[in-house]
């Protein structure tokens, strides 16, 4: 993720702000639940010539006229296949493919690897699937890779080279489509847009802006533009997000209608939600009105133009 997320939220000087949203209003809300699955298909692999590749990203082996050999000696001890469904892949490969991006001083993927992996992998380090990879590997840190997240996060999607990350994309993008899969996506988007070095609990404000926009990529809510002007225009003088306004706009998303009609200060809604409907009806109002007047001729004109001695022979 080289400039990673953190390319698409500007700015990214405000990574470490601790500053924070004091959320006095904060309450409970029930979510509708809900679920679902994926059908795990093999994916295009990243637009690059690879050869003959299995479903997992290896290339196959050629075949040689060579004399039978016994099962065991063509047992890789490097290999595992955790499900038992013959789709195995190589624990060595991945420790491989980590050291080509670690830091030389450290053993991690750090934010000159991230690049790199990223261009290698033929994705924007700002992009929604970065974004899924990371929420994948269970990263952390932005822009960071430690050796157990990446070894980890390559043997949960099954893949040990970058034509298999590659071919993930598609069964990765479909997955986060579910509710229940989302839900967990949503949340950790805002854990992993904290500084934990700096024990960080609330979002900066621009950050946020930038993570919701970002996590919202494939299913934008039609509130979403509207919620994010009120926190640019921030009439409320918010400086950061919590992380129960952070989960409760996602219910809020699926509860309130555009319109927001339904919504009602009575209920168990962040305080910050009351202020943004107050500002939305409101503009919407001033909008309507600047409309009509833009809309409505004017009464002096058609009149000048019905009584002047040039309107008709």
């Amino acid at each position: 993720m080289g400039q990673c997320v953190t390319k698409c939220k500007n700015p990214s000087s405000s990574l470490g702000s601790k500053s924070g949203d004091k959320d006095p209003g904060s309450k409970s809300h029930h979510k509708k639940g809900g679920g679902g699955g994926f059908k795990e298909e093999p994916g295009p692999v990243c637009g690059k010539s690879t050869g003959d590749l299995l479903a997992n990203g290896t290339k196959t082996m050629e075949v040689m006229a060579e004399p039978p050999v016994t099962p065991a000696l063509l047992a890789d001890p490097h290999k595992e296949d955790p499900s038992g469904n013959g789709e195995d892949f190589s624990l060595l490969r991945i420790e491989e493919l980590f050291a080509n991006y670690k830091d030389e001083q450290d053993d991690a993927v750090l934010e000159e690897g991230m690049e790199r992996f990223c261009n290698d992998l033929c994705v924007d380090p700002a992009e929604f699937r970065v974004l899924l990879l990371a929420w994948k590997f269970q990263a952390a840190t932005m822009c960071k890779f430690t050796r157990k997240e990446f070894v980890e996060g390559c043997k949960a999607i099954r893949a040990d080279s970058l034509e298999g990350i590659c071919a993930r994309f598609p069964c990765m993008l479909l997955e986060a489509r579910a509710e229940d899969k989302f839900k967990d996506l949503y949340r950790f988007t805002f854990q992993f847009g904290l500084d934990s070095e700096e024990g960080q609990r609330s979002l900066h404000r621009d950050i946020a802006i930038a993570l919701w926009r970002l996590v919202f990529t494939q299913d934008t809510p039609p509130i979403l533009d509207c919620w994010l002007d009120f926190l640019t225009e921030n009439p409320s003088g918010v400086k950061g997000i919590s992380r129960d306004t952070w989960n409760m706009f996602l219910n809020f998303t699926q509860v309130i209608g555009p319109d927001l009609s339904n919504y009602s200060e009575d209920e168990a809604w962040p305080s910050l939600f009351d202020t943004f409907v107050e500002w939305e009806v409101e503009r919407r109002k001033k909008g309507e009105e600047e409309r009509r007047c833009a809309q409505s001729p004017s009464t002096d004109t058609e009149d000048n133009g019905a009584g002047s001695p040039h309107s008709g022979h």
